[in-house]
């Protein structure tokens, strides 16, 4: 579609948009085809709304996405999925997925893709070194193209737009991220999904073409179409935790993360603590052994620099004080990059290095991620919050750091869900993700089954399967952590385990994956059974949706 600049492109509606509704009706026959192959009746009319939302949790997410979807599609439950969602780790591999117009067909081509040869630096690079001629380059750039390489060994440079066209074969595709530029905005402004076909704020259902999501608008009009966003540069914000300074926090020497925590601190400990993990990335797309060394030379100067005696701080400084100690600390980070820099022979590495220096520790100190043009800038047809009317950019970040799975896209009437099947890959606090979308759905008024209380207390070793039933209109959720009681014999194994596969690690070895990819599907055919009982129980509560309520006459009339 040709859009001139004085149309007004923003669609402000809470139902499906055309294309996304036109592809759901036609993968709704491939649900029907396969429900009824598994000895389930059902009808054009009665085909249930099923969705399989991946959570975020960096390489574990991904690869537990692609194993969960590789037996469902061994058991048969593949196709009866009408959606798949995702946040953080697993849209990685969802991207991945979608680049084959077949993957549901392909399962064992896309398990391979995770064992694959890699991205060598130079292709990395050229991409980085062409986005960093833009307006918004950013660290999402940087944290998109070094995630692509190192975890997904692909640079996908397709648009997601492109994957309206596909045909049915696979589940509906649905992205979320979190606006982040006014975090103590209200929540409607936080949520924001994007789809094949477009992109927005589904709490306040104000949308785009995902195909104009970063170009300029004013007051709801096109003024500037610029290139859309391809699935590197949308890898880096769906999947940029490292947004979230506290998660640098990992990173860095206890002593100095308990003690004093002031304003220098924290820069320091962004800087650091981004490099490192930058550096890390960067040696998994390095085949060469001389190039290998000098970026670990490098990461070993930057964690000699940072593992300074407690005693060089003093403990009792004032803010001032603080500031001056850190801003030095930085600057020595600075100069023992650029002292990296020179020494290096020519090639892809110093260009590297170059760019981390010159362009990627500016924005460091910035600390900016995910800057996007804001086509809410402005707009006067909706009472929009004043936070998101009056900047001309926002910012578009990881909702794992909100929500880490996309309840939020999936509860209510737009897409009226019967049944989620959540398989949880998350760290942290297991059933953390499912209270917190309870919360959210409280607020914003989406039904959401009740969590019992009870089952919150088995979080430090749970079952290898929940379901929380739906009545009403709130959507069943059969819930399945990673690690359970089938796969730990208790719960020092099970923090073990979690520990072991931890979210913020180099990517995982041959073995390692594998090891995860056998758990993730035993998960699934131990609960096979489970899951075709709540996907039947899903197809009788749409047809009882589509039953007609009974007409009754008025008493009176009775009488007659």
């Amino acid at each position: 579609m040709t859009l001139s600049f004085s149309q007004k492109p923003i669609r402000q509606s809470h139902t499906l948009c055309a294309g996304e509704q036109e592809y759901v009706e036609r993968r709704k026959k491939v649900v029907m085809e396969s429900l009824n192959s598994l000895g389930i009746n059902c009808t054009a009319d009665s085909v249930p709304h099923i969705a399989l939302l991946g959570s975020g949790g960096g390489q574990r997410a991904a690869v537990g996405l692609v194993g969960s979807l590789y037996q469902m599609k061994k058991d048969g439950l593949l196709d009866t999925l009408l959606y798949l969602g995702g946040v953080s780790g697993s849209t990685w591999s969802m991207s991945s997925l979608y680049s084959d117009p077949q993957w549901s067909t392909n399962m064992n081509t896309a398990v391979s893709k995770l064992s694959g040869p890699g991205v060598e630096l130079e292709q990395a690079l050229g991409w980085l070194i062409e986005r960093a001629k833009e307006e918004h380059f950013s660290l999402t750039d940087v944290w998109g193209a070094l995630t692509s390489a190192a975890f997904m060994k692909q640079m996908d440079l397709r648009h997601l737009s492109d994957d309206a066209g596909q045909n049915a074969t696979n589940p509906y595709p649905i992205y979320s991220a979190i606006e982040n530029s006014f975090s103590d905005g209200p929540i409607e402004g936080k949520w924001f999904e994007m789809s094949p076909h477009e992109s927005g704020f589904p709490e306040m259902g104000l949308f785009i073409e995902t195909s104009l999501l970063g170009s300029k608008f004013q007051d709801g009009r096109l003024l500037e179409k610029k290139p859309e966003m391809d699935m590197v540069k949308l890898q880096g914000i769906f999947g940029s935790a490292l947004a979230d300074v506290d998660i640098i926090r990992e990173f860095i020497p206890s002593w100095l993360v308990s003690g004093q925590v002031d304003r220098g601190a924290e820069e320091y400990l962004r800087v650091y603590g981004t490099t490192q993990r930058l550096l890390v990335l960067t040696s998994n797309t390095v085949n060469d052994p001389a190039a290998v060394s000098d970026l670990n030379g490098l990461q070993k100067i930057l964690k000699d620099k940072v593992n300074h005696n407690e005693s060089v701080l003093p403990e009792s400084r004032s803010l001032e004080e603080s500031e001056d100690i850190f801003q030095q600390r930085i600057a020595e980070i600075l100069e023992s990059v650029q002292a990296c820099c020179l020494n290096l022979e020519d090639g892809d590495l110093k260009t590297f290095v170059s760019l981390l220096t010159e362009q990627v520790l500016p924005l460091i100190l910035k600390w900016e991620w995910g800057t996007t043009n804001n086509f809410l800038y402005q707009y006067q047809d909706f009472p929009i919050p004043s936070c998101l009317h009056r900047k001309e950019s926002f910012q578009l970040i990881d909702a794992g750091l909100f929500i880490n799975v996309s309840y939020p896209s999936f509860l209510g009437d737009k897409r009226d869900i019967d049944l989620i099947i959540a398989p949880e890959f998350s760290a942290g606090n297991m059933f953390e993700t499912l209270t917190q979308a309870r919360d959210y759905a409280a607020e914003v008024n989406k039904p959401f089954p009740k969590i019992d209380d009870k089952v919150l207390e088995e979080r430090d070793w749970p079952k290898d399967c929940y379901v929380f039933e739906g009545k009403d209109k709130e959507p069943t959720i059969v819930y399945l952590p990673l690690f359970n009681r089938k796969n730990c014999k208790d719960a020092e194994e099970f923090s073990e385990k979690m520990e072991e596969f931890s979210t913020f690690q180099p990517p995982y070895s041959e073995e390692k994956m594998l090891s995860l990819l056998e758990m993730v599907k035993s998960n699934i055919k131990n609960n096979k059974e489970t899951l075709l009982r709540e996907i039947n129980k899903a197809v009788l509560r749409r047809q009882n949706k589509r039953k007609p309520e009974p007409y009754f006459l008025p008493y009176p009339c009775c009488l007659l």
